[in-house]
């Protein structure tokens, strides 16, 4: 299992704007999350460097495409060998119809989400690309009436007050603006000086 990455109240902001819209621009995460837009550019490529971020995918609405029908498939695989596995999966994977696939502990090997047309279109499938290879012993199919979208996916537990700790760090950075501001504003007002006793 890969280590987990150490993630700061920043990135637990940006990770969950960028859940929810992975369009949302820096210019405008650097607003949400109260930071300059360079520094969210850093801090999302510190995020994908670290695999945190693994990419972004365009999601399509399968009855939009003729594939109103979604189902979970349970397989049994007999024996359950390696020599096995690795062929059965890369079959499934390819299938057009599959969504997601799975594998489990306990009495079924692998769970597959896949999309079809309608029940003979499912029953086809099942019966040419699952029940007539070899390996598979038992598929159980169970149709999925509606489905939801959870939460962003963030680490077991988040520190508290995280809210406040990104909120003070905008502020800490939009302090520290203001006095390279105001060590600006000095300059400029020095520079005048210097140059009135030469009119």
């Amino acid at each position: 299992m890969a280590d987990s990455v150490a993630l700061d109240p920043v990135d637990l902001h940006i990770l969950r704007l960028l859940q929810n819209d992975a369009r949302t621009t820096y210019r405008e995460l650097a607003a949400e999350v109260g930071v300059a837009p360079s520094t969210c550019l850093d801090r999302v490529g510190r995020l994908r460097r670290s695999g945190v971020i693994l990419g972004h995918q365009l999601r399509l609405d399968p009855a939009k495409l003729g594939r109103g029908l979604e189902a979970l498939l349970s397989v049994q695989v007999r024996p359950h060998r390696r020599e096995l596995i690795g062929p059965f999966v890369e079959r499934i994977t390819a299938l057009p119809e599959s969504r997601a696939l799975f594998h489990l502990t306990g009495p079924d090997d692998y769970l597959v989400q896949v999309a079809v047309a309608d029940t003979a279109d499912l029953q086809r499938l099942v019966l040419d690309e699952f029940t007539s290879r070899p390996e598979v012993a038992r598929v159980e199919t169970r149709l999925i009436f509606q489905q939801w979208d959870c939460g962003p996916l963030l680490p077991p537990a988040a520190p508290p007050g995280s809210g406040r700790q990104v909120s003070e760090y905008g502020r800490q950075v939009s302090e520290q603006g203001r006095q390279v501001s105001d060590h600006g504003r000095q300059v400029s007002e020095q520079g005048r000086q210097v140059s009135e006793p030469g009119r």
